[in-house]
């Protein structure tokens, strides 16, 4: 039977947000709901399949500021009490739904049970670091792990300030390899955003290969023989493997498998619809409704009238898309075979880990569904890893990669629109400063080392991708304002003191135990130099 090689990439982060100083902080819930709903699910699933003896292979890559806050005390420490508190919500909902909404029971006990079994494992199985899970399965060659840049920066947008790139890169290098003990040969490049010029940096850092969006391929000034079905490579030898878009969106799109009527509907919570009497000891202060995770309804139509939420149906029908996108691969394959001469075809499908568990809560068993129908003695499906396919050395065309993006339009549209494209000139001047500050005080020690490395960690997190993303979205645009000026203004602060050549003592203690990540960052590296 005819092969389709299929190089699956979950691709994990959360914006840095860590805020002790706050008893509870709103915006920190979006890290603990992906690890209860979809990092943990998804490591017991694994798990589980290695057990079984299941052969599988597929990528993931943790972003730098997500690897921050999972190895982070205090965030350990929220995690578990944030598990606690739903615990006690859930033998809550247990007692209502019993007395008063009997439909919802089943699910009520299934949340319930999903909280217990991730506050017992947290604990004592990965000891509060769930990233030594999928470390062992690195090891053991289930999955290949990618580093990322220091803090999801849209990095076409700093294309001008190839120091700013390089920071990016060697700090998410530096994170991966502090975490996971190891040099990553592959490199998830931000919202997949190349540019023509990032793989001579790439490679001075011992990069093999990037994933890239489909439009890299398809308006490369060059005519690819092969489309995204095989990789390709550019001048100094950097492998890229494109997307496959058509295939891809059979899931992440808004007709894609997840908008299914008989599957759970994320927006309705007892968060939203309950009396707030009942549920203010699980929300946030003062009053603001939140999602609890509780939640008992199915999609069922675009309107406010829904069905309750059936799983036995809902898990049927995870089974059939899953054979049904493997149908589809297989399709494709014979479609594109033609094209590639004797080779088989390469399907590079890249989604956000998130999207399986938390916003797809049926994601996780159709992903399972998938690795197991792969593994079946017909199936036209084998799963593999860039590592793993490049091993059968082989030659690949020589192409000049195009600018580009999985965003809308393949391009730069969600990072640079008009409601956020101000940011920029706010964040260059940063970079700006901060290679003349490592200009003027090079190779610096104590005080004025530290204050120096804050303000490099400012920079970077001034650079990160989240904040154009919400402002373009408009969700949660005020949260992502104010973090955007709250690093901007942090970093003045130490530009405005060393220009005097001075140390705010005071304020660099508290900036160092507020923001944690990175406690390894040397500021010269906005000191280097080379030609890009």
């Amino acid at each position: 039977m005819a092969n389709n090689n299929v190089n699956f990439i979950l691709h994990a982060h959360m914006p840095f947000v860590r805020h002790p100083e706050y008893k509870r902080f709103l915006e920190e819930d979006w890290l603990f709901e992906s690890i209860n709903e979809s990092y943990l699910p998804l490591l017991r699933m694994f798990k589980s399949l290695k057990k079984k003896n299941i052969k599988f292979k597929l990528s993931m890559c943790f972003s730098p500021t997500l690897i921050s806050m999972l190895v982070d005390p205090v965030l350990q420490q929220r995690y578990v009490d944030y598990l606690e508190l739903h615990k006690k919500l859930g033998l809550k909902e247990i007692a209502r739904c019993t007395k008063e909404q009997p439909e919802c029971l089943d699910m009520a006990k299934r949340y319930l049970n999903l909280i217990e079994t991730n506050l017992k494992e947290y604990e004592t199985v990965y000891k509060r670091n769930i990233l030594t899970g999928f470390k062992e399965l690195h090891e053991f060659g289930y999955i290949e792990l990618l580093a990322s840049a220091a803090t999801n920066a849209f990095l076409p947008a700093y294309s001008e300030y190839p120091v700013a790139i390089n920071a990016q890169i060697i700090v998410g290098i530096q994170t991966f390899i502090k975490e996971f003990g190891c040099r990553p040969d592959g490199f998830w490049l931000p919202e997949l955003g190349y540019y023509p010029g990032i793989e001579k940096i790439l490679a001075k850092h011992g990069i093999s290969y990037v994933p890239t969006s489909s439009q890299s391929v398809l308006f490369s000034e060059d005519r690819c023989d092969t489309g995204v079905y095989k990789p390709v490579k550019t001048s100094n030898g950097i492998t890229l493997f494109p997307r496959d878009f058509q295939i891809t969106n059979l899931v992440w799109s808004e007709e894609g498998y997840p908008a299914s009527k008989e599957y759970r509907e994320f927006y309705r919570d007892i968060g939203y619809d309950l009396d707030l009497d009942y549920i203010r000891p699980y929300i946030h202060e003062p009053d603001v409704r939140v999602f609890t995770g509780f939640k008992y309804w199915a999609i069922t139509n675009n309107g406010p009238e829904k069905d309750y939420y059936n799983r036995e149906k809902a898990m049927d029908l995870a089974k059939e898309h899953a054979k049904n996108f493997i149908f589809n691969i297989g399709s494709k394959g014979r479609q594109v075979r033609p094209n590639l001469g004797s080779d088989d075809p390469m399907f590079t499908l890249c989604f956000d880990t998130e999207l399986f568990g938390h916003w797809w809560y049926e994601g996780i068993e159709w992903l399972e569904q998938f690795i197991l129908s792969s593994t079946e003695e017909l199936s036209p499906v084998t799963l593999t890893t860039p590592n793993a396919f490049l091993k059968d050395k082989r030659d690949y065309q020589v192409i000049r990669p195009a600018l580009s993006s999985w965003s809308t339009g393949g391009f730069a549209q969600i990072w640079i629109d008009g409601s956020n494209n101000w940011i920029y000139r706010h964040t260059h001047k940063t970079v700006e400063r901060m290679v003349e500050l490592s200009d003027r005080y090079p190779r610096q020690e104590s005080l004025k080392k530290r204050f120096l490395n804050q303000a490099a960690r400012e920079v970077l997190l001034s650079m990160a991708g989240d904040w154009p993303y919400l402002l373009y979205n408009q969700s949660n645009a005020e949260f992502a304002k104010n973090q955007l000026e709250s690093h901007i203004e942090n970093f003045n602060v130490v530009y405005t003191n060393m220009c005097k050549n001075a140390v705010n003592t005071e304020w660099l203690v508290k900036a160092e135990a507020r923001d944690t990540i990175f406690p390894f960052i040397d500021y010269n590296i906005f000191n280097f130099r080379d030609d890009f």
